[in-house]
């Protein structure tokens, strides 16, 4: 906060002393901040003053309200981790350079409260720093940035040291030139005299920081300092709201129950030794949820491993049992972690949701080194049960691996490569897309897969067997899935296996860049036995000790709501087969007589064809309910100099107007290649950073970077919308236009093709441009002028919040792979619908 300044006259202006009253407000807001407790530690003092000027009055508090050191440890580690701007990087960029500008300003400026320290640490150091040595003057600094950090406009600022004693100030015009001099006469100076006892160039800087701070009124540059001393952009609350989930301390007011915790070491994860806890509630002890008669058994167990007094590891886990699922007087609740072989402090807080009770237990484990042999649980009836479900485990005998090939866009003859542990291995079994391609009986195990001339997603799945045809391992890839593949495969339990008394569930997550996993649900059948928020996703499930027909099914969920799943059935009769069953999705645009999207319809106007046989739409809803993904493929050859600057300014208009908080949107321009310019976001300052300084130049290669736009959506679900602007024929792609229009089918993504000033000569580009919307859902426009686009943008616009969304399950269960063509009507007169024309199953 910027120093009240002094000398404060009554001829002041209202309008400023208006200002001087905010900042007085201010103070008195701070005035109410948190005391920090005398017995924090120093190192925690020192933080929180290294600090004060980013941390959040919600932060500061939270942090004060921690009791122990490793928890605060924690809290610091992440309140770093998330102002981190790289998290894909291993370095933490904002952390290394706050702190250095810290070290910085203590060794040059003694601490961190002067105004100095506060203006370099929030806008870097100056360009120029003048030291000023005048004989009438206090000593004083100049400082000069030619685009502050927080301003970005060239800055003048001049501190000084009153009476040569405390820390410098910065000048403030209502200061008055007279609280520079050492020896103010009683009249008014002028600048010249104030600096004629300095050297030229010192008196010359100090003139210009006069100048520049005088120029526009005192009020400008309050407003200036204002900036200057604006604190970064606070990160989300919710952070601080979630450390404090995960902790274990209990309030002496909190009533408890009892429970017994015992620790098993059954396996190992690669170098990690695997502890299963159990933890058994009496179930007198447990609160019962009844909701509409269904009465359940609800806890949360949070807990923290501490190695050498700090802070290791923490997890969250949520059980819910059916009262029905409880056949003894005992509830288990079980959960896995990997660690290190070493000695550790093991905190369990368990909260019953129900009694609102809680039980604390905190003890010494040490994790031995595990060789993999079967390890038999404690001997006890609850652990008893695990030993199906452990023997699950690796016994380390042999593993196999898929490595996936380099690079993106796969095509033609590519070798796949798998690695192998283990000398047991007979056989090594291929399947591509479901169907068997080849079995190889030595080393190396690997394959020639031909991936066709197009970058489609296939699945290679591979399955070791040893010399008694037993399988040892497997694991399964997607190829050409992109970087935005959200996905989730249980590993365990194995499918069609049979299970008594418990199983291990494992899954395997495929994440989108730059996201995190916010949970992760299991279920046996439809009833949700355990939620995890943090790796391993690995949890035993206890069964009811027959052998019932059932399905292990798994929930993974992004922050955002967006969700993937993937299910199992175990006990299943030798004769049931898993049947593949084809939902196929639609977007609808309706338009009527004039092209105008017709709003209010419901399901029932909608016929659905397939290959001309009537489908029954099984879920219907209104797009503007649902988020969408959407891409501008934006043409930057040569030929697009004269219209850049418009289509730049359009494209931008079309962002704005579309993209909600729950939606996204990335930019990718071409010319003779494609360039990821702007990855999805919803962000309009980073969708605005990737349109800015775009230079038209070279060629157009028009096919490829429609085929790359489009693999980009690869992972992605939901409605998806693809914007081309292109002025021009395609000169450079390797892929043909009839690659490109088979690819469009199918990706499932509706192309809006804008075609800018093409001549009529050019009627074969205005024919392919049309195909590629009409094929996919979309729409095509010519125009004639840059100046018509935003018109365009905005009908496209519209049109992606009126559609809707219709799926069914379609009547055709043969297993060709020939493209199925859809026909959509509508049972209002005068209105057409707009869909893809077909897909391929």
């Amino acid at each position: 906060m910027p120093r009240l300044p002094r000398g404060l006259r009554r001829s002041t202006k209202v309008i400023l002393t208006l200002s001087v009253v905010m900042c007085l407000c201010l103070v008195l807001i701070g005035a109410k901040k948190t005391p920090i407790p005398e017995d924090l530690g120093d190192k925690y003092k020192t933080w929180l003053e290294a600090v004060e000027l980013i941390i959040t009055k919600e932060e500061r508090d939270a942090f004060l309200a921690i009791k122990k050191d490793y928890q605060r440890d924690a809290f610091i580690e992440q309140f770093w981790k998330i102002r981190d701007q790289y998290p894909a990087t291993a370095r933490n960029e904002f952390r290394e350079r706050y702190e250095a500008m810290i070290e910085q300003a203590r060794h040059e400026f003694g601490d961190l409260t002067g105004d100095r320290s506060k203006i370099m640490l929030l806008n870097g150091l100056p360009e120029a720093r003048i030291i000023i040595a005048c004989h009438e003057l206090w000593p004083a600094e100049v400082w000069f940035y030619s685009s502050a950090q927080n301003t970005g406009f060239e800055t003048l600022l001049l501190f000084y040291r009153r009476f040569d004693q405390g820390p410098y100030w910065l000048w403030y015009p209502q200061d008055s030139i007279r609280a520079l001099l050492k020896f103010a006469p009683p009249r008014a100076i002028g600048i010249q005299e104030l600096v004629s006892s300095c050297r030229y160039d010192q008196g010359q800087a100090v003139a210009a920081a006069i100048g520049r701070a005088t120029s526009g009124g005192a009020l400008s540059f309050m407003s200036t300092v204002s900036d200057l001393l604006r604190t970064p952009k606070s990160p989300s609350k919710e952070w601080v709201t979630t450390f404090h989930t995960y902790s274990t301390d209990l309030a002496p007011t909190d009533a408890t129950f009892n429970a017994e915790v015992a620790i098993s070491f059954p396996g190992r994860h690669q170098n990690r030794t695997i502890v299963q806890s159990i933890i058994t509630v009496p179930v007198d002890q447990a609160g019962l949820a009844d909701l509409a008669g269904h009465t359940s058994y609800n806890f949360v167990v949070t807990g923290e491993v501490l190695r050498e007094d700090r802070l290791f590891d923490n997890f969250r886990y949520q059980f819910n049992f059916s009262s029905s699922d409880i056949p003894g007087d005992q509830i288990p609740l079980v959960f896995e972690r990997y660690l290190r072989p070493a000695k550790y402090d093991l905190v369990i807080k368990v909260e019953d949701l129900n009694a609102k009770a809680y039980f604390r237990n905190q003890a010494k484990i040490e994790v031995p080194v595990v060789d993999y042999a079967d390890v038999v649980p404690p001997d006890k009836e609850t652990a008893k049960l695990l030993a199906e479900a452990n023997a699950a485990i690796s016994t380390g005998a042999a593993t196999l691996r898929i490595v996936p090939p380099r690079g993106e866009l796969n095509t033609g003859m590519t070798r796949i490569e798998t690695l192998i542990t283990g000398s047991d291995i007979g056989r090594v079994s291929f399947i591509l897309d479901g169907r068997p391609l080849l079995t190889k009986v030595a080393p190396p195990f690997s394959v020639e897969l031909d991936l066709g001339s197009l970058p489609r997603i296939r699945t290679l799945e591979a399955v070791a067997y040893n010399s008694a045809d037993e399988e040892l391992a497997r694991d399964e890839i997607q190829i050409n899935t992109g970087a935005n593949r959200f996905a989730v495969r249980l590993v365990e339990p194995r499918r069609n296996k049979r299970y008594v008394s418990s199983l291990r569930a494992e899954a395997k997550i495929d994440i989108p860049e730059d996201k995190v996993i916010s949970k992760v649900d299991y279920y046996l059948n439809e009833t949700l036995v355990a939620t995890l928020n943090q790796p391993p996703w690995v949890q035993p499930i206890l069964l009811n000790g027959t052998e019932e027909l059932a399905y292990v099914r798994v929930v993974a969920s992004l922050p955002d709501g967006n969700t993937t799943e993937d299910t199992v059935f175990i006990n299943a009769p030798p004769h049931m087969e898993n049947l593949e069953i084809q939902f196929v999705e639609l977007y609808i645009t309706a338009l009527d007589e004039n092209k105008r999207p017709v709003k209010g319809l419901g399901i029932d106007d909608f016929l659905i064809f397939e290959d001309g046989l009537a489908q029954d739409p099984m879920r219907f809803d209104l797009v503007s309910n649902l988020p969408i993904h959407a891409e501008i493929l934006l043409d930057v050859s040569a030929s697009m100099e004269e219209s850049l600057s418009m289509a730049q300014q359009a494209a931008l208009g079309f962002f704005e107007a579309s993209i909600t908080p729950k939606d996204r949107a990335a930019l990718i321009t071409f010319n003779d290649h494609p360039n990821l310019t702007q990855k999805f976001t919803n962000d309009l300052g980073k969708l605005a950073g990737g349109l800015a300084g775009l230079r038209a130049e070279r060629g157009t290669a028009l096919y490829d970077s429609l085929i790359f736009a489009l693999y980009y959506f690869n992972g992605i679900k939901g409605q998806r919308a693809l914007v081309l602007l292109s002025d021009g024929q395609d000169e450079h792609s390797r892929f043909s236009y009839e690659d490109t229009l088979e690819y469009a089918r199918r990706a499932g993504v509706a192309i809006y093709t804008i075609g800018l000033n093409l001549s009529r000569k050019e009627r074969d580009v205005r024919k392919k441009l049309s195909r590629l919307a009409q094929e996919t859902g979309g729409r095509s426009f010519i125009v004639e002028s840059s100046d018509e686009l935003p018109v365009i943008y905005e009908i496209i616009q519209d049109e992606l919040r009126s559609r809707y969304y219709l799926a069914y399950q379609s009547s055709n269960s043969s297993e060709d792979d020939e493209f199925r063509t859809i026909e959509i009507k509508i049972a209002q007169s005068g209105v057409e619908a707009k869909t893809m024309r077909g897909y391929y199953p």
